[in-house]
């Protein structure tokens, strides 16, 4: 089953909690804390796999999710770091976040791979807090959650040319014809049901990927037949062969089965229409076929060049497929969208403060991580925390907004009540 999208969930593993412990050996004057800092949570990675054709395994399961870090443990052991999960996707992928659609990774070369979640960083154990002032921290940081979000996959064929045209022009015949591809064919419309693949080799070292797109009819770039499912696959091309039907059955005329195809390419991704098209006028075979194959010439002129093929028979492929091969030498390749990485934090304590109501609302990456690792049940942990805030000015800042004792203020997924400190 050919599967061309899908969207998933990722979890990253959180980080491991820090660990509040104190050395009491025999020997050890003074002991001291010796809490060892928790495991980073594993990341969440894509990979592209050449031997995957389709998305068709994210059918079945949608949610994903890295191994979790381990917790810090006494006498400064740290614990050890999550386990990375790997999903393999086919060459060829598109990532974006769901929701927004902001491109995370185009994975176009087998091997290639992007980071889409990042595992939580681990929690520091109470032995990174002691100062000369403050000997015995009695406090340790929580695991840093890892992170989440849906993601859309969505597969882009990677051939050098695609065949594209009304279904039933013979698109899937000729790729058969030309190439090991045995796509089913019958005598109907809507036959193909998904895209095919097929190297055409020319001479010896040289080939070139063709792709059959099917389903394309009018209306196809709104919803019409098959089309809309299918045209993500073009975009990669970087020549496209009409395929027109020179029999003039039931009816159909070549001039005017070019023209709508055309305006769907355009309607579709106005560059499609710019790219270097070569026309295939198939079943010349068939009686009246040939006055079709001039009168197309005539209508499109020199701008398209038209090649008289048989699928059937097999005559004119020999031309089609040196003058593509041919073209494909000349047109240089279409540059693709590189990985996108996710840089670490860099632990800056940038924020942001907006009002909800009588909310205030303190944004920033770092922020929210401080509080999110912070043991909110723990006095001391807390009068830390309360501190790094200061020191940032977050304080200075929500007095400067106009903030008055007793209104909440949330950061992350928490809320308190500010409350003035009488130190300040």
């Amino acid at each position: 089953m050919f599967k061309d999208y899908a969207k998933i969930h990722v979890k990253a593993g959180d980080g491991g909690n820090g660990c509040v412990a104190f050395r009491r050996e025999k020997y050890v004057p003074h002991g001291g804390p010796s809490g060892g800092d928790g495991g980073r949570g594993g990341h969440v990675i894509l990979r592209a796999d050449g031997g995957l054709r389709t998305l068709v395994d994210f059918r079945y399961r949608r949610h994903y999710k890295a191994g979790r870090g381990a917790h810090g443990q006494g006498k400064n052991m740290h614990g050890r770091k999550g386990e990375d999960l790997v999903v393999r996707v086919p060459v060829g992928t598109v990532i974006r976040r769901a929701g927004d659609g902001e491109l995370l990774a185009d994975l176009t070369a087998d091997g290639q791979e992007c980071r889409v979640a990042r595992g939580g960083r681990g929690g520091r154990g109470n032995a990174r807090f002691a100062t000369p002032q403050k000997r015995a921290p009695n406090f340790a940081e929580k695991g840093e959650p890892g992170e989440e979000l849906w993601l859309e996959l969505e597969l882009k064929l990677l051939a050098d040319a695609g065949l594209v045209g009304f279904p039933n022009a013979g698109k899937s015949t000729i790729i058969s014809r030309v190439s090991a591809a045995r796509p089913r064919i019958a005598d109907y419309q809507f036959t193909t049901l998904e895209p095919h693949l097929g190297v055409v080799r020319v001479d010896e070292g040289s080939s070139f990927v063709l792709a059959d797109i099917p389903g394309l009819i009018e209306g196809a770039h709104q919803g019409a037949g098959l089309g809309h499912r299918f045209l993500r696959h073009v975009e990669r091309t970087r020549l496209l062969v009409h395929v027109v039907d020179a029999s003039g059955r039931e009816g159909r005329d070549p001039v005017d089965d070019f023209h709508v195809i055309n305006r769907e390419l355009a309607a579709y991704d106005p560059q499609l229409i710019s790219r270097p098209m070569l026309v295939a006028a198939n079943k010349i075979d068939l009686p009246g076929a040939r006055e079709n194959v001039e009168r197309l010439a005539a209508a499109l002129g020199e701008r398209y060049e038209v090649f008289a093929v048989s699928a059937l028979t097999g005559e004119g492929l020999d031309r089609l497929v040196f003058r593509v091969h041919q073209l494909l030498e000349e047109i240089p390749a279409t540059p693709l969208h590189l990985p996108i990485s996710k840089d670490e934090t860099t632990g800056e304590a940038t924020f942001t403060i907006a009002k909800d109501g009588e909310t205030y609302l303190v944004s920033g990456r770092e922020v929210e991580r401080r509080v999110a690792m912070t043991d909110l049940d723990n006095p001391e942990a807390v009068c830390y925390l309360q501190g790094w805030l200061n020191r940032i000015g977050i304080e200075g800042a929500l007095r400067a907004y106009g903030i008055k004792p007793g209104d909440t203020v949330r950061i992350g997924a928490f809320e308190f009540e500010y409350a003035e400190d009488p130190t300040s």
